[in-house]
């Protein structure tokens, strides 16, 4: 019997897994699509998950894994991957968990600051530590998920006979305690670190941010709630940590026939056909994805009736894109734009209702893009921007509603500290007595409502002479125009004597052919430009050749960095 007191995150599974032990756990397709039948998936149910992740985490500590060991997870997104963290988690390791997309270079840069302990990997990932294993000097507890070579440790299987030899081998009741306590698994508290997540890198390189059993908790909690998500759902996961989620929350994950490095560049056929094939009623991707499969059905004239819940998050959801959306889902469905980061999840939300019918208008001439209200037990508020570290609350007095200024939150979901890159807590945590609060990095402003409107980053602003000039009011004016799909808001110079240039993303058939069709597109975009305040400034305007640079972990952030470095003495 699962302690009470115990919060390990994983410990959850075991309560769904005997609610509804035959009940699918988690689906992915497998082999190739086929033309002639339906797409054909590997199934595990909730009581097979639990059984296995149970195996995996005992024959962890059989081996000698001891809890509070971070071991770094390198295998593809699928049933694999969730099996794995779960039986990671209830053994008491932390799990270090990277965007496999982010980059060979910044891939090992991330796990060289982590400092596993050991890594849970693929053949091409583990013979990769072995040749670099100088720059992991602590990896000893070394798992291969397939045919180990030459690197030593343990393969999957491996672990799982140590794990399965000591169920068998299980004290009967009444047995010593100590024999108990052999074949236990360890209790978590609120406060124990269960994860090392590293965020996207989209304004500086990744920064690895510690989760507690406790975060993840809430989160659940937290998320459940808002959205009424109950037992029984069928969620697409097009999103890897979502599937975490759904799995103690006893929601059927499945998992889409994607790259989920590159959801922009999904099959949007497969989308639909995994929606169809298992009756999907919820479903969460980033807006890249949303817009790509919206498109797709429009043009094939399909519907996802099903679909009763959809979550999109990662970057502002294009109001058209939620229109489209709306035309295909079920009558009475939601869509939802959560709103938070990867050191705060979530922070608010917003439904397509309120964003088509109040919110959207106001988007398009140049008031942010407003992301809702608050979750429950979520407090923020707006301060002055700074640039410099805040060492207790008190030096971050609230401004008023309206103005611009940097977000700052506090609540059980928000993480305390940065494990790697550590010099960064200084700038974005900020004491108050036993809590912490944290500095987003975005910048906006409150309403009357208490809604905050999303302005940009706070690094992404643009510090002329005339002013400051922030990227989702400006690009909004741009976007208006109906040859752009996307522009980006750069700075040429030093601040505060920065010059203001918008880059701009023409939709593909609307690309000019020509130096003639260009220059009447830049024509076009400088009086819309001159005729709003917050653009009058802006005449410097480039047509960017391809798509503009976007993150990986959702293809929807714009990497303006890398834009500004590009067009810098140009």
């Amino acid at each position: 019997m699962t302690n009470p007191a115990n919060r390990n995150v994983a410990a959850r599974l075991a309560k769904v897994a005997r609610l509804v032990p035959g009940g699918i756990a988690i689906a992915q397709p497998q082999g190739r699509p086929s033309a002639t039948g339906p797409r054909s998936y590997t199934a595990v149910t909730f009581g097979e998950l639990d059984q296995r992740t149970d195996t995996i985490a005992k024959g962890l500590l059989k081996w000698g894994v001891q809890p509070g060991m971070r071991l770094a997870m390198l295998v593809p997104f699928g049933i694999e991957f969730l099996t794995l963290t779960f039986g990671l988690l209830k053994a008491g390791a932390v799990v270090v968990l990277i965007d496999p997309g982010m980059g060979r270079r910044n891939l090992i840069g991330c796990l060289e600051e982590a400092a596993p302990d050991g890594m849970v990997a693929i053949p091409k990932a583990q013979a990769i530590r072995a040749v670099l294993r100088n720059r992991f000097p602590a990896s000893r507890w070394n798992v291969t998920v397939g045919r180990r070579l030459f690197w030593g440790g343990k393969t999957l299987q491996e672990i799982e006979s140590l794990g399965r030899a000591l169920q068998q081998d299980a004290p009967e009741h009444g047995s010593s305690a100590k024999d108990a306590t052999e074949h236990s698994l360890p209790d978590r508290g609120d406060e124990d670190p269960a994860a090392v997540i590293f965020t996207t890198g989209s304004t500086g390189p990744p920064k690895g941010v510690l989760y507690t059993h406790g975060i993840f908790n809430h989160q659940i909690d937290l998320i459940r709630k808002r959205y009424g998500i109950k037992p029984g759902s069928r969620d697409l996961a097009c999103f890897p940590l979502f599937g975490l989620f759904d799995a103690v929350m006893g929601v059927t994950t499945i998992i889409p026939d994607m790259d989920p490095t590159r959801p922009a560049d999904v099959n949007p056929r497969r989308v639909v056909e995994a929606v169809e094939h298992w009756e999907i009623d919820q479903a969460f991707g980033s807006p890249a994805l949303w817009n790509t499969v919206a498109n797709w059905c429009v043009a094939e004239q399909v519907t996802l009736p099903t679909l009763r819940r959809v979550l999109s998050a990662g970057a502002p959801v294009p109001p058209a894109t939620l229109a489209t959306l709306r035309r295909l889902i079920h009558p009475d469905g939601e869509i939802f734009t959560p709103y938070g980061a990867t050191e705060s999840l979530p922070i608010a939300s917003i439904e397509s209702r309120e964003v088509l019918e109040e919110t959207a208008h106001r988007s398009r001439q140049g008031a942010g893009t407003c992301v809702g209200s608050r979750f429950e037990q979520i407090e923020w508020r707006v301060i002055s921007i700074s640039d410099h570290p805040i060492e207790s609350i008190e030096q971050a007095p609230a401004i008023p509603a309206g103005e611009i200024g940097e977000l700052m939150v506090c609540g059980p979901v928000v993480t305390r500290q940065y494990v790697t890159r550590q010099a960064q807590n200084a700038l974005h945590k900020v004491r108050d007595g036993e809590r912490v609060w944290h500095r987003v990095g975005d910048v906006g402003y409150l309403d009357s409502q208490n809604r905050f409107w999303f302005c940009g980053r706070k690094s992404h602003r643009v510090q002329t002479p005339q002013g400051t000039l922030f990227t989702v009011p400006c690009e909004a004016i741009f976007n208006t125009h109906q040859d752009v799909y996307r522009s980006a808001l750069i700075g040429l110079g030093t601040a505060p004597e920065q010059q203001p240039a918008v880059i701009i993303e023409p939709h593909p058939a609307a690309r000019p052919r020509g130096a003639a069709a260009a220059r009447r597109l830049v024509d076009e975009l400088r009086h819309l430009a001159a005729a709003n305040e917050r653009t009058a400034t802006i005449t410097d305007i480039r047509i960017h050749a391809g798509k503009l640079p976007v993150d990986i972990r959702h293809n929807s952030k714009i990497f303006r960095e890398q834009l500004a470095l590009q067009y810098a003495g140009s």
